[in-house]
């Protein structure tokens, strides 16, 4: 991608601070990205969730992107609903109608954590997520992040789409007013694919640095909390080993977010179980990585200078 192409797409994010100011003022919501590869687009089952993390949870507003391959024009469309369940493994949208799926991602914990780690913020999450995605340009085919590949509708293009759509959208929770969206921060959970051949793995800290930086700069704030969730391995496949390169990958993980003063690196996710598919989790799994997601969010956000 061009640095004009980027830097317009990064402008477009800023129109809704122009919408129609004879409108009520709305609601001030801190809004969280969350991006990355399958587990953040979630393999948690519907049915195993109980009461209270059901929802629908009308206080936390939720766009999800929708999710295509590379070269598909329609990723990142969507609209903004109350969080809930439905937003993982094969939610689609067309941008005026949500499909939720039987799946859930960490989208719907970390949603109910933050909110109640910091009670005096509305909450918002803009989610957009490929399954099996890579930060490499030399990406496997289920589509790379690097902004550099192909001439458009690249994940990290369709990720930008969905920014763009959710803070232009202005009312986002349907009550007449046109809400301010203050970003807060950004959660990623990837790194996997990268993890599989020798060559992305040795160069996934730099791509790892120029996507968040990317991101910081479209979400218009330069020491924006980052959330790293560090990818792990089942050892479930014939060989023993499902990701042969992934201690580079942790690796590359864990030296980045050293290197940043407003990062943070979420590693208990090694002690999760894993689901008989070996790449993802167990519902349960899910629920505590939102969790864990959100306090690591919040100390970051203190740390930062960013507690309420």
């Amino acid at each position: 991608m061009s640095y004009r192409r980027q830097v317009g797409f990064i402008i477009l994010l800023l129109l809704t601070a122009c919408g129609d100011h004879a409108m009520p003022e709305g609601t001030t919501y801190h809004v969280y990205f969350l991006g990355g590869q399958s587990n953040m687009d979630g393999y948690g089952y519907v049915d195993d969730l109980g009461p209270d993390e059901a929802g629908p949870h009308d206080a936390i507003r939720l766009f999800a992107g929708n999710s295509v391959p590379d070269g598909d024009p329609r990723g990142g469309r969507g609209l903004w609903a109350p969080l809930g369940p439905g937003f993982g493994l094969g939610f689609t949208s067309d941008g005026d109608t949500n499909y939720p799926s039987n799946r859930f991602g960490p989208e719907l914990t970390f949603g109910l954590q933050i909110a109640g780690l910091r009670p005096d913020h509305n909450i918002a999450i803009i989610k957009y997520s490929r399954g099996g995605s890579s930060l490499s340009l030399d990406a496997p085919n289920y589509g790379t992040w690097h902004p550099d590949f192909g001439d458009g509708n690249n994940q990290y293009d369709n990720a930008l789409t969905a920014l763009r759509t959710a803070f232009a959208a202005g009312d986002i929770d349907n009550d007449g007013t046109i809400d301010q969206l203050v970003p807060a921060g950004i959660v990623w959970m990837q790194g996997e694919s990268d993890a599989i051949n020798e060559g992305p793995a040795l160069v996934y800290e730099q791509n790892l640095e120029r996507m968040m930086g990317l991101l910081r700069a479209a979400m218009r704030v330069d020491d924006l909390p980052v959330v790293i969730g560090r990818i792990t391995d089942s050892g479930m496949d014939e060989d023993g080993k499902v990701m042969d390169y992934i201690e580079l990958v942790q690796a590359a993980q864990a030296a980045w977010v050293a290197s940043d003063a407003c990062a943070a690196y979420v590693t208990e996710i090694d002690d999760y179980e894993h689901s008989e598919d070996a790449w993802h989790y167990v519902s349960e799994s899910y629920l505590r990585m939102g969790r864990a997601f959100a306090e690591a969010m919040h100390a970051l956000q203190q740390r930062c200078g960013r507690s309420p």
